[in-house]
């Protein structure tokens, strides 16, 4: 029996990019009971049990305890949990499902370019039509929220079922709140973002049920899965450089730590400072550790080598949600 519960989309472009990234990882998801099954497995964990929901399922069993780990839309969440703490972590963002959710008014609105400038449109609309201008939008506590934030108070909240971006040409609203990855569908529709109508920038993110059941086995399971994830990201975003040091190894080792954050994986033989040595080096920073080796006087040949993964003696992910898991 799977000791550990994972949920992820169902469908759609969220789940194509969740499968690609698990994949990458070596932990394929395997749909059980044919394309319509609402279970799956991943590749190498036998004590994980995956479950198929929609993302804002997703976002709902996090939040109710039914599931120990989750893949969904930061929005989703934030807006059924405005304030995440002591009920959901968010482990690792992924880097894909981006999309700004924003305050998006008439482009005809040539003087309305901030909130504070919706702040007196709303003050003015109240006093000439005695009642309050309408915000169409499917997130209403994260409006409630940020509109709050900015001091804005004279309007009311339309809560939208279908295409938001339309409500202001169907006269159903005069201004919204929507998610955009573009901003083309709000140009196609007269409207325009605010400069300072950014509510939240949002990804995808791994995330965690503080109200789950975390058994000591899900938790080993929840350690396992999270070590290869940061094992796969650490060799993505490095290189191992193979280089023949001297016996002023010690020296030129730390210049590459100060210098390009390089980390050293092995070493020669113990009691032995010659020989090579493996470095681990952010790939943003590779010739910057060449200049340091040859700075330092190094000028030996220098190899470097992808892998596919770095399993590190500390395993950051879990470190982060181990501490925030209750005792």
């Amino acid at each position: 029996m799977a000791s550990l519960t994972l949920a992820v989309p169902s469908k759609g472009r969220l789940q194509e990019n969740v499968q690609a990234y698990f994949a990458d990882a070596g932990a394929s998801l395997k749909q059980m009971a044919g394309a319509r099954g609402y279970r799956a497995s991943l590749g190498g964990f036998p004590d994980i049990d995956v479950m198929l929901l929609s993302a804002s399922e997703v976002a709902a069993a996090l939040l109710a305890g039914d599931v120990h780990l989750g893949v969904t839309g930061e929005d989703l969440l934030r807006e059924s949990a405005p304030e995440l703490a002591g009920r959901i972590t968010l482990v690792k963002p992924l880097g894909f499902g981006f999309a700004d959710v924003v305050v998006a008014v008439p482009q005809s609105w040539i003087d309305v370019s901030t909130m504070a400038d919706l702040d007196d449109v709303c003050a003015a609309f109240a006093h000439r039509h005695r009642r309050r201008l309408r915000i169409a939008t499917k997130y209403l506590q994260l409006t409630r929220a940020f509109f709050a934030h900015m001091g804005i108070s004279d309007y009311r909240i339309v809560e939208s079922a279908g295409a938001t971006e339309g409500a202001p040409s169907a006269g159903t609203a005069e201004a919204i709140v929507d998610i955009t990855t573009t901003g083309a569908t709000l140009a196609a529709n007269g409207l325009k973002t605010l400069e300072d109508g950014t509510i939240l920038q949002s990804q995808a993110q791994l995330a965690a049920s503080l109200l789950a059941e975390w058994t000591p086995d899900a938790r080993r399971a929840a350690e396992a899965f999270l070590a290869r994830l940061g094992a796969r990201e650490t060799a993505k975003a490095s290189h191992v450089l193979r280089v023949r040091l001297d016996s002023n190894a010690d020296a030129i080792l730390q210049a590459l730590s100060r210098d390009a954050s390089a980390k050293v994986l092995s070493r020669p033989s113990a009691g032995n400072k010659e020989g090579e040595y493996a470095v681990l080096c952010p790939r943003e920073k590779l010739m910057a550790a060449m200049q340091s080796l040859r700075a330092q006087g190094s000028g030996a040949a220098v190899t470097t080598q992808d892998v596919d993964y770095v399993f590190d003696t500390e395993n950051p992910l879990w470190s982060a949600l181990s501490a925030a898991l209750p005792k």
